[in-house]
Formats: C-alpha cells, sequence, structure tokens
C-alpha cells in the first residue's frame, strides 16, 4: 500500500455522535461559540489548547433547569473542570459548587458563590483544610469520624458551629456507572449501618448538621438506574429521621448523569430522571419539612461536551501501511483521551480533521511523547491530514487539563480558553 493509495477518496460514514452536534462553516471549518475554530486557536495563542464553548454551557445548564422542579437545585462538582473563568461562568448557571480541596474552595468563592451553597466533599482532608472550611462558612460533608473532632475544635476556636453533612457509603451500587463510588467496602463516605452513631456524635460535638450527601458513581447513560439510586438514597435518608440533630435541609442525592463518547452510545434521556425528581420534590416538605431541598451535583455532565482539545499536526508518518498522525499534543495534556484515566478497555475519544472534506482514511493519532501510551485515537476513520492542519479531541470540556501529568517529559504547557 502506498501513501497514494490511501489518500484515495472514500465515501463518509454518517455522524450522528458527538463530533455531528457541532456546528460548522459554509467551508466545513468547526465553529466554537459561532467563531472559526482556527482563527480562535491563533487567538489563543496556537495550540495544543483547550477550548470551552460559554454558550453551550448555558444551554446545558438551561435544559436541566427547565426538566427539573424548581425546588431541586443544581450543583457543579468543580473537579470536572475548575478553570477559574470556566467556574466564574457557571457561577451564572447553577445554586452552588462541590469543591474536593482548599485550592478549589478558593476557586469557587473568588467566583462569589454564596458560602451557604459550597460544600467541601473528599475522603482525606487535612486539618487545615477542614479550618478554612468552617472559617469560610461553607458545608462540610463528612467521611470519618476524625473530621468531627477537628471540626469541634476550629468551632471551638472561632466561636461558630461547623456545618456539617454526612456522606454515606451507600449500600448499594449505582448500575451501569462508569465508576463506582458506592456499595462495599469504599473509600468514600462513612458506611450506612454507622450513620446513626455519627449522628450522635455531631451533636455531642454541637456541630450544625445539615444533611446528607449520597453520591452512587459516574458516567452513566442509563436513566432508570440514576432514577434507583435517587429513589434508595431518599428512601434511606427517611430511616434516620427520628435521629436527626436538626430539621435536614439538603439531601444531595449525586449525580452519575453520563455523556456519550462514541457514535455508540445514546445520549443520556432526562425525562424520566426529571419525572421522579418531580415526585421526590413533592415528598420532601412533607418528610422533611418545607426547609428541605434535594440537590443534584453534576460535574461532567453539565461542561464535558462544551470543550474541545486542539492539536496540530507535526508529521504524517506512513509504518509497514499504517498511518500515522504526529501532533504537537498527546496524554500528558490529556490523559483521559488517552485511555490511561480509568478505562478498563480503551475507547477512542470522538476526533475530527478541522476544515477536511469528505475523503476519509483510517489513521492513528498520536503525541511527541516517546512512549506507546501517547495515544489520541487509534485506526479512527478521519479526513486525511496533512502537516499543520488541526485535530480536535470533542467531549473534552470535563477531566482534561487538570487530570493530567502536564510535566512529563518537559513539553509546554496547554493553553486553555472559554469562548
Amino acid at each position: 500500500m502506498t501513501e497514494a493509495d490511501l489518500q484515495a477518496p472514500k465515501t463518509a460514514k454518517s455522524d450522528a455522535g458527538p463530533a455531528a452536534r457541532w456546528p460548522r462553516s459554509g467551508g466545513g471549518e468547526l465553529l466554537v461559540s459561532g467563531r472559526p475554530l482556527s482563527q480562535v486557536v491563533d487567538e489563543v495563542g496556537g495550540t495544543p489548547c483547550y477550548l470551552y464553548d460559554r454558550t453551550r454551557l448555558a444551554e446545558r445548564a438551561q435544559a436541566l433547569r427547565q426538566a427539573f422542579p424548581r425546588e431541586v437545585l443544581l450543583h457543579y462538582a468543580i473537579k470536572a473542570n475548575p478553570m477559574p473563568a470556566l467556574v466564574g461562568c457557571m457561577r451564572a448557571h447553577v445554586d452552588g459548587f462541590d469543591v474536593a480541596s482548599a485550592g478549589e474552595l478558593r476557586v469557587a468563592l473568588d467566583a462569589g458563590m454564596a458560602r451557604e451553597h459550597v460544600s467541601f466533599a473528599g475522603p482525606g482532608k487535612r486539618e487545615a483544610e477542614l479550618g478554612q472550611a468552617q472559617a469560610a462558612g461553607i458545608l462540610v460533608n463528612l467521611e470519618s469520624f476524625r473530621e468531627i473532632d477537628i471540626l469541634a475544635r476550629a468551632s471551638d476556636r472561632n466561636g461558630v458551629a461547623a456545618r456539617v453533612a454526612i456522606r454515606v457509603n451507600l449500600p448499594f451500587e449505582l448500575k451501569a456507572s462508569g465508576m463506582k463510588m458506592s456499595g462495599g467496602a469504599k473509600q468514600f463516605g462513612v458506611d450506612a449501618d454507622q450513620v446513626p452513631d455519627m449522628l450522635e456524635r455531631i451533636a455531642a460535638a454541637g456541630l450544625a448538621f445539615e444533611g446528607f450527601h449520597c453520591f452512587a458513581g459516574s458516567q452513566n447513560l442509563r436513566a432508570d438506574a440514576i432514577v434507583e439510586a435517587q429513589q434508595q438514597s431518599y428512601e434511606l435518608a427517611r430511616t434516620w429521621l427520628d435521629r436527626f440533630p436538626a430539621p435536614l435541609r439538603w439531601l444531595n442525592l449525586g449525580g452519575g448523569f453520563g455523556i456519550p463518547y462514541s457514535d455508540r452510545d445514546q445520549p443520556l434521556d432526562l425525562a424520566p430522571i426529571a419525572d421522579s425528581l418531580h415526585g421526590l420534590a413533592a415528598r420532601a416538605a412533607s418528610d422533611f419539612g418545607p426547609q428541605a431541598r434535594l440537590v443534584v451535583e453534576l460535574g461532567r455532565y453539565l461542561v464535558g461536551e462544551a470543550g474541545l482539545y486542539v492539536c496540530r499536526v507535526l508529521d504524517r508518518k506512513l509504518s509497514r501501511g499504517k498511518v500515522f498522525l504526529v501532533t504537537d499534543g498527546g496524554m500528558h495534556q490529556h490523559l483521559a483521551a488517552s485511555g490511561n484515566f480509568g478505562q478498563v478497555m480503551r475507547r477512542n475519544y470522538p476526533i475530527a480533521v478541522n476544515g477536511r472534506g469528505a475523503g476519509t482514511e483510517k489513521a492513528t493519532v498520536v503525541g511527541p511523547l516517546c512512549t506507546p501510551l501517547d495515544l489520541l485515537g487509534d485506526d479512527v476513520e478521519l479526513a486525511h491530514a496533512a502537516p499543520d492542519d488541526l485535530v480536535v479531541v470533542f467531549q473534552s470540556g470535563a477531566y482534561g487539563r487538570t487530570a493530567s501529568p502536564r510535566d512529563f517529559l518537559g513539553h509546554p504547557d496547554v493553553a486553555e480558553a472559554l469562548v
């Protein structure tokens, strides 16, 4: 097989997947917030770069608002993408933030979110972080008895009771989730059978009990599984009603909403989840009191589909009949797309060559690192690409730049911009 054979036009496959949901110009170039991708890349200083579409962020949040009852609060889990400008943008579209470190707490407060609506989760909170959380007046999701003692000391020192909720290691899993975070032995939260003891300890320590955090799993595309987990979490909280040291204010039902990463994935159907939440919200006032609010906490679902990772082809190589596109980006900047961020079986993210026509070929997209793990796309059907072309990895708004080993091998860092 020669290079000429590989360049021969082929019939393009129909694309109804994630890549097809991005608008294009008349010339076929991708548009980011209505602007040509190549122009936006030049504006941010070139490749590699992450680009987040402000319009798509707003549209996703608005769709959830319209589907959910007004009594259900929508929180953004900052760990999905803590870029300060993006978090500031999300401030206008959600009711609260969840943070996983003191660093994320600073981003949340700088964005102007009301302290009442910031919560802190994580199985290994340092004493200094817990002290910061108490001083800031945010809600701490307790994940061990140790945290009660530390917060009690901080409360005594500052003269204000720390606000706390209990993160529960639920006695069930979120079925069909990409990552299970409850059921069985877990480092997250407090086992459900220990919750009554923890409620007593909270009361004895004088902390301000406000609710529960129930996060069963992530990246789930099955609405029935999410509905089942939310309903089970709600019923479990009801079993502790007579033990609450104070009226329940928040019942965080977690998230778990997934996004499609291939054309085979069916997007999550929000309708059954919304119907179930309407029913639970109607019950909450009578079960827990008029002050109680249900919370849905989402990260990837809010921002994942609004982001692009863009790199540039440096070289086009042919090795034993196989095309390799060597780019200036790679696993050090987008670990998740390389398949090395929790995937059991590697699957390609949706990828495209910007502005190219219908002629296609199979190509493998790699980065500049000297490891075979540096793989962005393996045998993907792409328009024919040449050096200087832009390669786009879709679904890149979550767990991208900050989830990647950017210092590995000393290559330049990746830019990011809210467009």
